[in-house]
Formats: structure tokens, sequence, C-alpha cells
């Protein structure tokens, strides 16, 4: 009875562990989550830092593949001084951006001033 009682039991986990799989995969979104923090190079103007990130919220305009962007620094760490990012469609979206002319005009703006910056790309 007792080796009943934990196969049963084991049984329900499973299921309940399938079930709740399953239920995230349905609601969990296929887009992936592009984030740079980023050091500008000394003697950098705000204005240009400014350009930089305006640049950043031109790009689903000019690049269907990302449909959102956030680039307000609320907290940056690590020795950054900004932060923003990109939510591009899906996987397909990020690869194609990569030397699109979209991602080379910004790039004019962006590379001159940037020292340094690490990139997470983040989905489902």
């Amino acid at each position: 009875m007792k080796q009943f009682l934990m196969i049963a039991m084991a049984a329900v986990m499973l299921t309940v562990g399938a079930s709740s799989a399953a239920a995230q995969s349905k609601t969990a979104p296929k887009s992936v989550i592009h984030v740079v923090t980023v050091k500008w190079k000394a003697g950098t103007t705000p204005a240009q830092i400014k350009a930089a990130l305006d640049g950043v919220q031109a790009l689903p305009a000019k690049y269907k593949g990302i449909t959102r962007v956030w680039t307000n620094s609320i907290k940056v760490q690590g020795g950054k001084a900004n932060a923003f990012v990109m939510e591009f469609k899906d996987e397909a979206a990020l690869k194609a951006y990569a030397d699109s002319p979209a991602q080379k005009e910004w790039y004019g703006v962006y590379l001159p001033i940037r020292e340094e910056s690490t990139t997470f790309d983040i989905t489902n």
C-alpha cells in the first residue's frame, strides 16, 4: 500500500509539472530581448550620447524586426554609464539585423563614442 501511494504521488507530481511547463510554453513570448550596457569613451559629450540613444529609439522605424526599445537607464552597474534594450520579433530577426542597413547607419553614430559594451540576448 505504501509503495502504491508513493507511485501515485510521483504520478501526480509529474502531471502537475508537465501541465505547468505546457502552460508556460503557451504564454512565454518568442521574442528576443537584446540588452546592452555601455561605457562611453572619455570626452564623449551629453549631446553625442543623446544622439546615440535617439538612434536606438529610431531603429524600429528603420528595421521592422525590432518591435520595441528602451533607453532610459534608471540604474546601471559595473562601470557602465547607460543601458538600452531592443526587443526583436524573434531570433531570426535578431540574426538578420547584423550588418543590416539600419544597424550600419546607427553604428555610424554609436561606435565612434563607445568604449566598451556588454550584450545579453535573451529569449524563452
